[in-house]
């Protein structure tokens, strides 16, 4: 990560959260004449990620497709996720899916392979979707983790936890108190950073396990940095959900590398609110989002 993030000089992840009737208008012209309705709205849809990622490419070092918005399309949409994260990989950006995946062991195993590398099988490997990155959920505990962790760092690949999220609900359980004192995000925490103390970037000293935490709540971000001095951070919630780059300095405390700004909606549908051209405005958000992370940095 440290090193895409130099080469691009970029800490944007792009979000791609598509929905088949909010698309931008070209992607229309890819749907085919008789194809089931699933298979056109997957076309549309891989269309229009297609269009977002070669107009902002340049501003971002990654892309992050929110799985759910595929697999409600069945077959056809999961082919289109496919076609997305093969278009970026293709760009030189990093895929990171994101899906909240948890599970026992056996089964985070098997969901880190689907996304993140092959599954061996009786003919050889099958290969999964081939991310780079994955979103991962921690309440089935640190064993859950260590599976996911697995599959992943053979091939150089790495996960992000939900540690304090960016939705308002976050608050329920993930600011609830423990006996010790810790809230439950904070305990998240400290797994989150004692799996990621066992394997260090040899030049960056960063960690391949990442963790989620709001840019709704920037309040946060300073005790997070305590208990998490080495780990990489991904921060949604900027723009459509009102995180501001500005109040993320605390993200950025280890090095460039250690704060990823991912913005969804600000970015796609930046036209909507500046007018002109969709491509266009998405351009000019992204690299303002851009110059932002980076002179905070």
């Amino acid at each position: 990560m440290a090193a895409a993030v130099a080469q691009r000089e970029s800490q944007v992840v792009l979000g791609l959260d598509p929905d088949p009737v909010r698309l931008w208008p070209a992607a229309a012209a890819a749907v085919a004449a008789g194809a089931t309705p699933a298979a056109q709205a997957a076309a549309a849809v891989f269309a229009h990620c297609r269009a977002v990622m070669d107009a902002v490419g340049d501003a971002v070092v990654a892309v992050k497709p929110q799985v759910a918005c595929f697999e409600r399309l069945g077959g056809p949409g999961w082919d289109a996720l496919q076609q997305v994260c093969d278009h970026a990989r293709a760009a030189g950006l990093l895929v990171l899916a994101d899906a909240k995946r948890g599970d026992i062991d056996v089964s985070a195993t098997a969901y880190a392979q689907g996304f993140l590398g092959a599954t061996p099988g009786p003919g050889g490997d099958v290969a999964g979707l081939g991310a780079d990155l994955l979103t991962v959920a921690p309440y089935m505990g640190l064993d859950t983790l260590r599976s996911f962790a697995a599959v992943a760092r053979p091939r150089g690949a790495g996960i992000f936890v939900l540690v304090r999220t960016s939705n308002p609900g976050a608050a329920d359980l993930e600011d609830a108190r423990l006996a010790d004192g810790d809230t439950v995000w904070e305990r998240v925490a400290r797994l989150v950073g004692e799996l990621g103390d066992e394997h260090l970037g040899p030049q960056s000293r960063l960690s391949d396990v990442g963790a989620v935490l709001g840019a709704t709540r920037p309040e946060h971000l300073a005790r997070a940095r305590e208990l998490l001095p080495r780990t990489i951070f991904l921060l949604p919630g900027v723009g459509a959900q009102g995180g501001r780059v500005e109040d993320l300095a605390p993200a950025f405390a280890p090095g460039r590398a250690a704060g990823l700004v991912t913005a969804s909606r600000s970015i796609v549908n930046a036209h909507d609110q500046d007018g002109g051209a969709p491509a266009a405005a998405a351009r000019t958000e992204a690299e303002r989002l851009r110059a932002a992370a980076w002179a905070l940095s």
